[in-house]
């Protein structure tokens, strides 16, 4: 039972029960030596960083890549904490010189994470942010005050770091994996700074995530679905058990609208420690939501009270209910609900959201035709995604690109995305771990038919037939192309594109 006052009006929308999110892939993404077609009235730039222009700074940060690279990647694990907890102890704590969010999920973690931090800058504290993984360069993964770290800063706190590394490298059985080493990095970047809060995205899971040894005032879930269930479990249920161990001891749980067994099991770890419940639909939520030119205006129901007219400029119901997350999590942090009776400034919070922008989800990278990236890799991710097209955009003939990993349920995305696309042209991104462009279309076939497959190994090839089959019917026709399936190939799409 929650702590927090319920609101009177508990007649909030329906939520998206997974929205885009992130795979854990990693990859170094260079920029292909083709150059996509002439592209017409692309978005001004954002802030995701290429490679560095200065030879000597890019050749320090590729050999940090490349020392990185030789550790283990984020796919093989060894579930513990117990290296990270070393090596932070060598470090002096660095993770608690802050206060942190952690937020835990199966879709929506890193879209919510840069709602949070829009606001905490609006109110003018300074943030660190930890997302993974990345889209074009690696250190977009640690921000601070709403921007990467330069190369030159990720090179130096790796520098900083790595005698202590090769310290708990030497007594552990196991070396130090990328992702521990990354955490690592962030935690020491963030207390460096210094930053006023925290906040943190977890890699996959939560309780032996390497991300979970910060003991953080607010803890948010996103919706959880069925994802890395060779990992974490097979139902949503069993995937809470393990992503509800970010909980911790007289923590705020702002917990989005979950399968009734993955609430249920929420609700269960955070009367056992104690901690006060933010529900999603019950003491926050979304009110009411419209269509807008470059995204959608929302009114949010927050904890101390509703925010009117908020404009976000991101596509999807899904993003509308990240918003709503987002929101309660900084109120909580502020102790909206729970010590205070009040709202947060509601021009702020408007200046905030305005600001937001998620790269590669629901992303407009080219006009005439449109090309849309998102990074939907999993069934419930690829559904919202197929919604928020049909609401943002008045497609004549949607084609799709799909390029996806080969440990993920791709038939379930390819179904999710069959009754929006006219067409699907089937690819493969650089890594290793992406399907083979064989067997995704011996898939694709089974699910759109034989006469609505096509075949494209290089994805710039890819790319340039979904084009032309965008523009059968003309160039003004209202064909466009949405490219998805991993979060690597909507990278290196995005690079192709020119957008890095």
């Amino acid at each position: 039972m929650s702590d927090l006052p319920p609101n009177d009006d508990h007649a909030f929308e329906e939520i998206v029960e997974a929205e885009t999110g992130r795979d854990p892939d990693l990859a170094v993404i260079e920029a292909g030596s083709r150059t996509l077609r002439t592209q017409g009235a692309a978005p001004a730039d954002d802030t995701l960083p290429t490679r560095p222009a200065d030879p000597e700074v890019d050749k320090a940060l590729r050999a940090v890549e490349t020392e990185l690279a030789g550790r283990w990647g984020e796919t093989k694990l060894e579930p513990s904490v117990t290296r990270i907890a070393a090596l932070m102890d060598v470090l002096g704590e660095p993770q608690r010189a802050y206060p942190s969010i952690h937020i835990t999920g199966t879709n929506g973690k890193t879209s919510t994470a840069r709602m949070i931090e829009a606001l905490f800058g609006a109110f003018e504290l300074r943030t660190g942010r930890y997302t993974s993984p990345h889209v074009q360069s690696i250190t977009e993964r640690i921000s601070l005050d709403g921007l990467p770290i330069s190369a030159e800063r990720f090179v130096e706190t790796y520098e900083d770091i790595k005698p202590y590394v090769e310290m708990v490298d030497a007594a552990q059985d196991y070396r130090l994996s990328f992702f521990e080493v990354l955490t690592g990095m962030a935690y020491a970047a963030f207390a460096d700074a210094p930053v006023d809060v925290a906040v943190v995205e977890v890699g996959m899971g939560g309780t032996w995530d390497a991300t979970n040894v910060i003991d953080a005032a607010v803890a948010v879930v996103t919706p959880i679905s069925l994802d890395h269930t060779d990992r974490l479990g097979t139902t949503p249920g069993e995937i809470a058990g393990e992503k509800a161990g970010i909980i911790k001891q007289d923590a705020t749980v702002v917990l989005a609208q979950q399968p009734v067994d993955a609430a249920q099991v929420m609700l269960k770890t955070a009367v056992g420690v104690d901690a006060t419940v933010a529900r999603e639909g019950m003491e926050f939520g979304v009110v009411a939501r419209e269509v807008a030119v470059g995204g959608q205006l929302v009114t949010l129901r927050g904890l101390g009270g509703e925010y009117e007219e908020v404009f976000l400029p991101l596509h999807g119901a899904h993003q509308a209910h990240n918003a709503a997350v987002a929101l309660a999590a900084v109120e909580a942090f502020f102790g909206i609900g729970a010590e205070h009776a009040r709202t947060l400034d509601i021009d702020t919070v408007r200046k905030a959201f305005a600001s937001v922008t998620s790269p590669g989800r629901m992303e407009v990278v080219r006009r005439s035709p449109t090309v849309v990236l998102d990074a939907a890799h999993n069934p419930a991710g690829a559904r919202a995604a197929a919604e928020a097209v049909g609401e943002a955009f008045s497609f004549s003939r949607l084609i799709g690109v799909v390029g996806a990993s080969g440990d993920k349920d791709v038939r379930g995305v390819l179904e999710a995305f069959e009754p929006i696309f006219a067409e699907v042209v089937v690819t493969r991104n650089s890594t290793p771990r992406a399907m083979d462009v064989d067997e995704l279309a011996a898939i694709a076939v089974e699910v759109f038919g034989d006469d609505r497959v096509q075949v494209e190994p290089r994805l710039d090839d890819a790319i340039e037939e979904a084009i032309t089959l965008a523009e059968e019917d003309g160039e003004f026709s209202g064909g466009g192309v949405l490219v998805t399936g991993s979060v690597i190939t909507v990278g290196e799409a995005r690079l192709l594109l020119g957008r890095g």
